[in-house]
C-alpha cells in the first residue's frame, strides 16, 4: 500500500515510469495533508487559556478533522487501486466479438469507478474547507499561516481531483453518467474557489491587520 511507504519511497515512485500513483493519489494526499493541519491548529488551541471558550469547539472539530485525514489517506490508495483496475481491464482478450464486447464493458465500468473516487476526495474537501474556515477565525492566532496553508492544500486536492473526474470521463459513452458528474465537477469547485478564498481572506487580515 501506498500510505505504508516512506515519504521518500512514496516520491520516488510516484517520479518514476510508473502511472500510477499519479494526479489522483497526490490529490488526496493534499487533501489528507490539509485535513492534518486542521488538527495541528486545533491541538495549538486546546489547552491555551487564551482560546478556553473555544477549547470544547476545538476538540469537537480536532475528531472530524481526523476522521477526514484517515478518510483521504484512504482515497490515496483507492485511486491507485482504481487505474490499476482500468488497465487490467484493457488487458482482457480481443480476439472475438463476445470477448471485444466484454473488455468493452469492463472498461466502462473501471472507468467509471476511477472517476467517481476523485469525485469523493472533492466532496470530502468542501468538509475540510468548512473545519479550516472555523480554526481560521478561532484557532491559535500564532498559528494563522498554518489554516492557511490547510485551506490551500485542500484546495489543490479539489482541483487536482477534479482533473482526474474529468480526464476519466472523457473516454465515457454513458452520456446521462458524464452529464451528472461534469455538473458535479463544476459545482464543487465552485465552492471549493470560494471557501478557500473566504479562509484566505481571514489568514491576510489576521497576518496583516492593518
Amino acid at each position: 500500500m501506498l500510505t505504508e511507504k516512506t515519504v521518500t519511497r512514496f516520491i520516488d515512485e510516484l517520479a518514476s515510469n510508473s502511472p500510477a500513483p499519479g494526479g489522483g493519489s497526490v490529490a488526496a494526499l493534499a487533501g489528507s495533508l490539509g485535513a492534518a493541519l486542521t488538527s495541528m491548529v486545533c491541538n495549538l488551541t486546546i489547552g491555551k487559556k487564551k482560546y478556553i471558550e473555544v477549547e470544547h469547539e476545538m476538540k469537537s472539530i480536532v475528531l472530524k478533522s481526523e476522521e477526514l485525514r484517515r478518510t483521504f489517506t484512504t482515497l490515496i490508495d483507492q485511486d491507485t487501486d482504481a487505474f490499476n483496475k482500468v488497465m487490467e481491464a484493457f488487458g482482457l482478450p480481443k480476439e472475438s466479438e463476445n470477448q471485444k464486447a466484454l473488455r468493452t464493458a469492463a472498461i466502462q465500468a473501471a472507468t467509471k469507478e476511477a472517476a467517481l473516487i476523485p469525485l469523493r476526495v472533492m466532496k470530502h474537501v468542501v468538509d475540510g474547507l468548512a473545519l479550516a474556515k472555523i480554526v481560521a477565525e478561532k484557532g491559535n492566532a500564532n498559528s494563522i499561516s498554518d489554516a492557511g496553508v490547510s485551506a490551500l492544500m485542500l484546495h489543490a486536492a479539489a482541483e487536482g481531483a477534479a482533473l482526474n473526474v474529468q480526464i476519466n470521463i472523457s473516454s465515457i459513452t454513458d452520456q446521462e453518467f458524464v452529464g451528472w458528474r461534469t455538473d458535479e465537477v463544476v459545482s464543487l469547485q465552485r465552492t471549493c474557489r470560494m471557501m478557500t478564498e473566504e479562509i484566505m481572506q481571514i489568514v491576510r487580515t489576521k497576518i496583516n491587520p492593518s
